[in-house]
């Protein structure tokens, strides 16, 4: 191997045990080669040192953006599993987190519940809420509890011209250590200076200390024939967009060549997902399935608004069609979770569609019912009242339930902003409606 393992295990080794107040480390893991390598060297030099003296808390943090390659996310959480179980036993102090976006950042609740865009480079609303958000809080709530963190990073000045220009830019001259974009935080690039074909050979030949298979790690990138997505902490790490393991709804890229690739080496199951990505990439820029209108209710030239409630409703059918077509290979995938639907109903509810329902999309598709807004009996006697109240008239009952349906969504979202003007648009929509069809 043409650099120096020891050397650099060496040099993490007197890192960690500098008198710096025992700042915690947090290790950013997507398991890929590199963050895999850097791990790996970090848990080599933290075995050098005696056990009692293992003072320093080290984190290893991974972040799931809840629309990850299964292919690779199943790979990923089957070794966090293990970095888990070994630190145990090993006596490390290595602690795995793993973030994922909170519920009104996913990728579904924004695409198919506000109706946004499937992303490209001039609107990739996906990295700072899927990405970014996420490990931020985590790094944000360490630097509360301990004051200052170092963030260790597999980033290498190999992989392109851009990483090796982001990685001088923040030196601290004198130190191993950069500055980050985030006040009190640092960050540590150990394996700056490997080359990728030396990256290789060492995992090749060096086995796991947390009993993985990193041969499983080659084949993986061997049939996807790609590059993986580094930890995104900050908008200067590059992120995804060229054929790298990620999001397999990502149409920054023209072709997922990485999914393409492990179809064509076996994963057939993968099929549905990348019809469902490239319907994405074709339905962006068509105005058929896109308002007039922006969110905000401003209107400008050549610039097309959020997915039409129809195709919102049509989209979400397919892919639950396709997450039934996969479960029926890989019965433990979900494309969307219970959560998500909750949230798309109650964003639909917001945007006063209401001729659309999560629910019997669900039911449709699997035959079965998904309860949304709960069914005990208390709810069922609550609207038998207010139908009697009602007297019976079916378009002032649908209107309360509706309002109510409103002032709910805002709960469960936990953001009333905005329930004034949305109950009194519903309102006046309503009255609208009435003084036609007297009219007529």
């Amino acid at each position: 191997m043409a650099f120096d393992h020891k050397e650099l295990i060496d040099e993490i080794r007197h890192q960690y045990q500098e008198e710096d107040n025992n700042r915690p480390w947090i290790v950013g893991f997507s398991g890929g080669k590199d963050s895999t390598l850097l791990l790996q060297l970090t848990w080599l030099a933290l075995k050098q040192i005696p056990e009692q003296m293992r003072t320093r808390q080290v984190y290893v943090v991974c972040n799931n953006t809840l629309v990850e390659n299964p292919k690779v996310i199943d790979y990923v959480e089957g070794v966090l599993k293990k970095i888990q179980e070994e630190a145990h036993n090993q006596s490390m102090p290595i602690i795995v987190k793993q973030t994922t976006p909170a519920l009104e950042d996913t990728f579904w609740v924004n695409l198919i519940g506000k109706g946004y865009p499937s992303p490209n480079n001039i609107f990739r609303w996906c990295t700072e809420r899927l990405k970014i958000n996420p490990t931020t809080r985590f790094i944000l709530e360490k630097i509360s509890d301990s004051g200052e963190v170092i963030i260790l990073l597999g980033t290498r000045s190999d992989e392109s011209a851009n990483r090796a220009k982001n990685l001088k830019k923040r030196e601290v001259k004198g130190s191993r250590l950069r500055k980050h974009v985030l006040p009190n935080a640092y960050v540590y690039a150990a394996i700056k200076d490997v080359k990728t074909d030396d990256l290789w050979q060492y995992l090749a030949q060096v086995p796991s200390p947390w009993k993985s298979s990193n041969k499983e790690l080659i084949t993986l990138y061997k049939n996807a024939n790609s590059g993986d997505c580094p930890l995104v902490i900050d908008t200067t790490t590059p992120s995804c967009g060229n054929s790298r393991f990620g999001c397999w709804v990502c149409t920054v890229v023209k072709r997922d060549k990485s999914m393409e690739a492990l179809i064509e080496n076996g994963e057939e199951w993968m099929e549905p997902l990348m019809e469902l990505r490239d319907l994405l990439a074709a339905s962006r820029d068509d105005e058929n399935v896109r308002e007039k209108r922006r969110r905000d209710g401003t209107e400008k030239e050549g610039q097309l608004g959020p997915y039409k409630p129809e195709f919102r409703a049509r989209f979400l059918e397919m892919l639950l069609k396709g997450q039934k077509e996969i479960q029926k290979e890989q019965p433990d995938i979900n494309l969307i979770n219970y959560q998500e639907l909750v949230a798309i109903q109650v964003l639909w509810h917001r945007d006063n569609v209401f001729n659309y329902n999560v629910a019997e999309i669900y039911s449709n598709v699997f035959g079965q019912t998904i309860e949304l807004e709960g069914s005990d009996d208390r709810l069922i006697q609550e609207k038998k009242m207010l139908k009697e109240s009602c007297q019976n008239d079916e378009e002032d009952f649908k209107l309360i339930n509706e309002l109510l349906s409103l002032q709910k969504s805002k709960t469960i979202l936990m953001n009333n902003r905005g329930l004034q003007n949305d109950l009194e648009n519903r309102l006046e929509q309503y009255v609208k409606g009435k003084s036609i069809a007297s009219d007529n």
